[in-house]
């Protein structure tokens, strides 16, 4: 049997805890496809242990967003110049693998198990900062404020919908930030332009800068493989968010374009 029916299938933990029949359903059809070992770790060290010691196998993790995020830092970490192609079925609530579909992963226990058997590997971009965190969708920086879910409907709920309807509230202003953007050594703005915000994402094998000066000005735009942003609304300095994690505060951070490797259906 080549190695490339041959699978090394991680299964985290959480995703036995909040659905364990379809880590069940997944590991039977992964194991009916192909030679897979299962590993079944129980924390993040015998998680990373598991990949380190994957050899030639192909590796398929099951489990949510942060089970993908932590497996291709992990990777990364590695230095290799051609890091191993990632597969994924994914196991959660739809907010928990957001991530995941929208990479193209299909959400289906079956389905995206079957992808991994009959997919094809497919290069995509990423980005790395200098503290070895490792973002695959975009950034935004500072870090938005998160969502205060509201309560339970009720006749005081109802009244404040009404008065909503007939008066409408003043839209609050932006508050602006004082940060410095570089993209490969090119200032884009410094302290002394206060902005409302930045944002980077990955794409083409390079990083996508935007910087915001404010509500109704165009942003300053630029193409990069390294962004370094510094400074802050105080001296604590900046906090972002990548997809649903929120990092920081740091007073400096750079960004450097990668790519990595992901198991996709075939068109």
């Amino acid at each position: 049997m080549s190695a490339a029916d041959q699978l090394l299938v991680v299964i985290d933990p959480v995703a036995r805890r909040i659905d364990g029949e379809s880590v069940r359903i997944a590991k039977d059809v992964l194991c009916a496809g192909a030679q897979a070992k299962i590993c079944w770790p129980e924390g993040v060290e015998e998680f990373s242990r598991a990949l380190a010691r994957r050899g030639s196998r192909r590796l398929v993790v099951v489990g949510d967003d942060r089970a993908l995020l932590r497996t291709v830092t992990l990777l990364q970490r590695e230095r290799d110049v051609c890091p191993p192609a990632v597969a994924m079925v994914p196991v959660g609530t739809a907010p928990l693998v957001e991530l995941a579909r929208s990479l193209g992963v299909p959400t289906g226990a079956v389905a995206a198990a079957r992808a991994v058997l009959e997919g094809a590997p497919r290069r995509l971009d990423l980005l790395v900062d200098d503290s070895g965190g490792v973002v695959l969708g975009d950034l935004c920086i500072p870090a938005a404020p998160p969502v205060v879910p509201s309560a339970a409907p009720t006749v005081w709920g109802t009244c404040r919908s009404l008065v909503r309807t007939l008066v409408r509230a003043p839209v609050p202003a932006a508050v602006a930030h004082r940060l410095r953007v570089e993209a490969d050594g090119v200032l884009l703005s410094d302290l002394d332009r206060p902005v409302v915000g930045v944002s980077v994402g990955a794409g083409g094998g390079a990083a996508h800068v935007v910087v915001s000066p404010g509500v109704g000005v165009p942003g300053v735009r630029a193409r990069a493989r390294v962004v370094t942003v510094s400074g802050g609304v105080s001296g604590d300095g900046f906090r972002y968010r990548a997809g649903q994690v929120v990092a920081g505060p740091v007073r400096t951070r750079t960004w450097t374009a990668g790519t990595w490797t992901l198991t996709l259906p075939c068109p």
